[in-house]
């Protein structure tokens, strides 16, 4: 229940959450800075055709999050950029239908998206 009224607090005084947010980044950092101390271990993974890396528990766990975030990104971006060719083709409709109507200079209310 205090940590509601300190961020009543934060919100009264600061006015916005951007304390809140360093606060927050800074506990995420501690408690990734501990894990990171904490699981130093070597860890050894073995490929195919008897190759191997050696390195650090917490580098390994880096590059697999690191790998894995590049991949949902590039899985979203067709979705985004087919999305934005949709966008702006539905704009150039609305254009051609504005001047097809004659609403344009003389007319104060063209056709908008819905």
């Amino acid at each position: 229940m205090p940590f509601v009224f300190f961020v009543d607090w934060l919100l009264f005084w600061g006015g916005e959450m951007r304390y809140l947010n360093w606060i927050l980044r800074a506990a995420l950092f501690i408690i990734l800075l501990g894990f990171a101390v904490k699981n130093d271990q070597p860890v050894t993974l073995r490929y195919f055709f008897g190759y191997e890396w050696q390195s650090s528990l917490v580098i390994v766990l880096l590059v697999f999050f690191a790998a894995g975030a590049a991949v949902g990104v590039l899985a979203m971006l067709a979705n985004l950029l087919q999305q934005r060719r949709e966008i702006v083709r539905l704009k150039r409709d609305i254009r051609v239908k504005n001047k097809l109507a004659g609403i344009g200079e003389t007319q104060q209310m063209p056709i908008q998206p819905s």
